[in-house]
């Protein structure tokens, strides 16, 4: 009578081995996957050039002294109220642009019903206007640039008397934007100011300040402004802003006081820009 031979169950190789046919498993070695690894530093370092593009897009020039931003002091004293001023037909061939009565000013100075101010006062003003483009303003203007904070409108229109445009944005202006905004005014050229307007042999400055508004309340994300006209836009990119300088900013025609200069105050009165100031860095201290 046969024997039944006891059937051999077949042994798996162990897991993570691999049976060769010459006898004993090997473990099966893993290897460094060196291509995902190259590829994730070539996304980061790609990452870290954007980054810095974006950073120098928003600084393309620091300020003059290179000491850092001193925002122009705020007026005090009473109160002042502007009276609403008139609006007017454009007249200027850009689209889109208001404008406001500026009979008298520029001109001898002769008030008129319904026209902007121009008046000087002490202290803080209410304006008809948000953003105000012309009106009641402060005697001393401040120094033209870039600042990264609101700065004050009292002098900020003293400024536009002398022919600057003010660019302002609501602050929850995307970074991108404001990077394009700074770029904008880097790229406007220099104006060369008298000695005896600014106070600085060879002085010269862009005459145009950039600044975010204190809340979110302007009437559109920007607004350009100059002294009687405003543009008001949804985009950085928008070609008529170039127009809106073109047209005004330092400007025989429509600027009050033409030839006048926009920096040589006094930092602590009149501010240092975070960029894109004078040629040369404004007096210190107070006047």
């Amino acid at each position: 009578m046969s024997q039944r031979r006891p059937t051999r169950r077949a042994t798996r190789p162990a897991t993570g081995t691999v049976q060769k046919k010459s006898g004993r498993p090997t473990v099966n070695q893993r290897q460094t996957p060196w291509g995902i690894i190259a590829a994730v530093g070539m996304v980061l370092v790609f990452a870290v050039i954007i980054s810095v593009a974006v950073m120098r897009g928003q600084h393309t020039t620091k300020s003059a002294s290179g000491l850092g931003q001193i925002i122009p002091s705020t007026p005090i004293g009473a109160q002042t109220a502007q009276e609403q001023p008139k609006r007017v037909g454009n007249t200027t061939g850009i689209s889109g642009v208001l404008a406001w009565d500026t009979d008298g000013w520029p001109g001898n100075g002769d008030s008129h019903t319904g026209a902007l101010e121009h008046q000087h006062v002490t202290g803080p003003v209410t304006y008809a206007v948000v953003p105000p483009a012309g009106g009641p303003h402060n005697a001393t203007w401040m120094n033209a640039g870039v600042y990264t904070k609101p700065i004050p409108s009292e002098r900020a229109l003293h400024n536009l008397e002398h022919g600057a445009v003010w660019i302002t944005y609501n602050p929850d202006l995307p970074r991108t934007e404001i990077a394009t905004l700074t770029k904008f005014v880097g790229e406007q050229s220099m104006v060369t100011e008298s000695q005896q307007a600014s106070g600085v042999a060879n002085q010269a400055n862009r005459y145009v300040d950039l600044s975010p508004w204190a809340t979110n309340t302007l009437p559109s994300p920007i607004v350009l402004s100059s002294w009687g006209y405003q543009l008001r836009v949804t985009s950085a990119a928008d070609p008529r802003m170039q127009q809106f300088v073109n047209t005004f900013r330092n400007s025989s025609k429509y600027s009050p006081e033409y030839g006048s200069a926009v920096d040589g105050i006094p930092v602590q009165t009149g501010g240092r820009p975070a960029l894109d100031g004078s040629r040369h860095p404004n007096p210190a201290g107070s006047p």
